[in-house]
């Protein structure tokens, strides 16, 4: 079990999708993202969430991803942030806010 203090660490920030597309490398289907993070800049990161979502669906999609894990390379590029959805039978179902809110709001 970890404590609250070790749940504090985790940063988890809102972004909007600002581009999607098809990561073609990939052993697993998966997209490769741009998303917007506000005065914390555009950052890179591949989902494998082709199953229930297609790219124009992601397009200005507001997404809630961990900000402080070590970048990971997926395929071409370089993943900096983990997009955080459930994980479902038929696939991964994006976390969202049920309002808009400002890029780079963090989570608590």
């Amino acid at each position: 079990m970890i404590t609250l203090e070790d749940f504090k660490k985790i940063d988890m920030r809102v972004g909007t999708i600002i581009e999607a597309s098809i990561n073609k490398n990939t052993r697993v289907p998966a997209y490769k993202m741009k998303i917007d993070f506000g005065p914390l800049g555009i950052k890179n990161s591949s989902a494998q969430i082709t199953d229930l979502y297609k790219t124009e669906d992601l397009i200005n999609k507001q997404v809630v991803a961990v900000f402080n894990l070590p970048p990971l390379k997926v395929s071409e590029i370089k993943s900096e942030v983990l997009i955080l959805g459930a994980l479902e039978k038929n696939g991964v179902v994006l976390l969202d806010v049920d309002k808009k809110v400002t890029n780079g709001s963090k989570i608590s």
